[in-house]
């Protein structure tokens, strides 16, 4: 039955996007959501009721806001790097534990760290993300943790945990 309501939901992407009511273009319009729902049923998510949740919409739109603060940081940062004469760099990839448990928490936060400019997550190993720094500024993996994940993980969490 859910994959009936899926397949209706996305013919009703369709339809809003093509705004087209003709036979042919319904009919191509129900075989791509039928084609759709069918190759990618196994990525679908199974516990709806944390979208029912009002409290992780608010922690998702404060993670926006520590998010746009952080990238803008970051950004003055490389910007800095790259301006300076002696290109300050000292870059390493470093190992991330995370105390995240569910993958898409875990690549929510792979993919904040990325879109971070000046660090990039090149692998996720169970609970560990392996980050390329641009400056590794200390060898402990607590304070590097901290600097890297922590200013996300906490807000994540709250979100889809």
């Amino acid at each position: 039955m859910k994959y009936v309501i899926y397949i209706l939901v996305a013919f009703g992407f369709w339809l809003l996007f093509t705004v087209n009511f003709a036979s042919d273009s319904l009919g191509v319009g129900l075989i791509v959501a039928i084609l759709t729902v069918l190759f990618l049923r196994g990525y679908f998510v199974d516990d709806v009721h944390m979208l029912f949740h009002p409290h992780r919409y608010f922690w998702f739109v404060v993670y926006l806001i520590i998010f746009t603060w952080e990238c803008l940081k970051a950004n003055l940062d490389v910007a800095y790097r790259v301006l300076h004469p002696n290109l300050p760099i000292k870059p390493g990839i470093v190992k991330v534990k995370t105390n995240l448990k569910t993958n898409i928490a875990r690549t929510t936060l792979a993919n904040s760290i990325t879109m971070t400019p000046g660090t990039i997550t090149v692998d996720i190993i169970g609970d560990y993300l392996y980050v390329h720094w641009i400056y590794v500024s200390t060898t402990d993996p607590e304070q590097y943790t901290e600097k890297i994940s922590g200013r996300f993980e906490r807000y994540i969490k709250r979100i889809f945990e």
